[in-house]
């Protein structure tokens, strides 16, 4: 069900914004991942390096389809059978995937998310979104709306409230093609 909320955060998006939200672990940054000043906005209030890369959550596998190459058969069925849910998959990106998500990497983080908030966000703005946590660079992640607000002030467009979910640690991230644990 989209609720108020959830519709308003999405117009939000679609028009360029920042929204925080919540997630698995905790509380996420997020834009549309093919708005470049958007991502660039999001880098600056995180003061995160642009070389790091950004993580892709949708609530669904089709709409991160834009952003990477072609997923072997034989890989596919790791990634689906681990989601939705905290399971992070670098696939290499597709060639014209904005280096402003890439980072320094041939590769991009994809996930479908099983938070419901996360995920119907996605659904309502029509899109992947980037996702990366609600903190400052090097700042533990935050975990309550009212500390986003508390520590993010009026540099974000909108915070969308609601109970994070009841992993501990961030999203594990796994090469699917190495099938190298990259965070567990």
């Amino acid at each position: 069900m989209l609720n108020e909320q959830i519709l308003t955060a999405a117009r939000i998006i679609a028009n360029g914004g920042i929204v925080a939200y919540p997630t698995e672990s905790c509380f996420g940054l997020g834009c549309d991942p093919r708005n470049t000043n958007s991502i660039r906005r999001l880098l600056q209030i995180k003061k995160r390096s642009r070389d790091k890369g950004l993580i892709l959550i949708s609530d669904c596998f089709d709409r991160l389809l834009y952003f990477i190459d072609p997923v072997p058969e034989d890989k596919k069925h790791m990634m689906f059978a681990s989601w939705p849910g905290p399971n992070t998959w670098l696939c290499p990106a597709k060639s014209n995937t904005s280096i402003w998500l890439t980072g320094s990497y041939a590769s991009i983080g994809i996930r479908v998310t099983g938070h419901p908030i996360a995920a119907n966000l996605c659904r309502a703005a029509g899109t992947a979104l980037v996702s990366t946590s609600a903190n400052v660079a090097t700042r533990p992640s935050i975990k309550h709306a009212a500390m986003v607000k508390k520590v993010f002030e009026d540099k974000l467009d909108y915070v969308l409230e609601g109970p994070i979910g009841d992993r501990g640690s961030p999203s594990r991230i796994v090469d699917l093609l190495t099938g190298q644990i990259v965070r567990s």
